[in-house]
């Protein structure tokens, strides 16, 4: 599976910064994120989902190579 942050991100008209002020994180975090060098905690999914609008569900997209 891999993190759809970014694409929830711009669909919410959101910047990496606004997303961080909003959890209480660095910007840095946010990027780390969405580059995939680090992940969210998991206590952080259910406030991340919600600045992003979105179920947790949604912050992960199947990994096509999995599904075969």
């Amino acid at each position: 599976m891999i993190m759809r942050i970014r694409e929830l991100r711009e669909l919410a008209g959101m910047t990496q910064q606004q997303v961080a002020d909003s959890m209480g994180v660095l910007q840095s975090a946010v990027s780390n994120w969405e580059s995939e060098v680090a992940l969210p905690r998991a206590r952080q999914l259910p406030l991340l989902a919600r600045v992003l609008g979105c179920s947790i569900d949604e912050l992960f997209a199947q990994d096509p190579e999995a599904a075969s």
